[in-house]
């Protein structure tokens, strides 16, 4: 079973990380809520799906609804979750008490060029020389994971989200950011298997 990550964050919260390898039949028990023609696309749809079910195995996979902001939720928020997908890897993070976003993104060398499109000055200068290409893509993950932890769009990764520091190493550690100017956030990242995962939670 390619369970690669799992953690159980608190009493009612788990994060977990999947690595796809199975052909679409392993997930035959699992409603594909729409058509998705890319194989590499419904293969990361139902492997996320199916690792809600592992993690909780009476969550309500048919009752998933898809907001305008493409975020998936539960209308009576029995369990707030949110699923990420890069490549062959799929993420989630569930709780039954706290609104959550989670990413996972692989190193890319693209995110290098488009820095002043999401960091401002401040926040570049916080990226140690010898690892920019690494930071930025924890950085671009950070914000990613608090895009979805928001859900309802209209969220400018540049001017809303502003990252202030980060302690621990660079493969692991927390994320130090303000939301909105008003709103501090804690963003949790591993680095594995040349993906970093990144995650947030708040009672707001």
């Amino acid at each position: 079973m390619p369970l690669v990550y799992q953690q159980n964050i608190n009493a009612g919260t788990k994060i977990a990380v999947w690595h796809i390898t199975e052909a679409e039949d392993f997930f035959a028990a699992i409603p594909l809520q729409k058509t998705i023609t890319h194989p590499q696309k419904r293969l990361q749809h139902l492997a996320g799906r199916f690792l809600l079910r592992e993690m909780y195995p009476d969550f309500p996979l048919a009752l998933i609804k898809i907001a305008d902001t493409r975020k998936p939720f539960l209308e009576d928020e029995a369990y707030h979750f949110s699923i990420s997908h890069c490549r062959d890897y799929a993420a989630v993070l569930i709780s039954r008490s706290q609104r959550a976003g989670v990413d996972i993104e692989k190193i890319s060398e693209k995110i290098g060029s488009i820095l002043h499109k999401f960091l401002t000055a401040e926040e570049s200068f916080l990226m140690p020389r010898g690892a920019i290409e690494k930071t930025a893509t924890l950085f671009w993950s950070v914000k990613e994971s608090i895009y979805k932890w928001q859900g309802t769009g209209g969220t400018d990764f540049k001017e809303h989200i502003r990252i202030e520091k980060f302690t621990g190493q660079l493969d692991e550690g927390v994320v130090h950011c303000i939301f909105n100017n008003s709103i501090s956030l804690k963003v949790h990242y591993l680095f594995f298997n040349g993906n970093f995962l990144t995650w947030v939670l708040s009672d707001h």
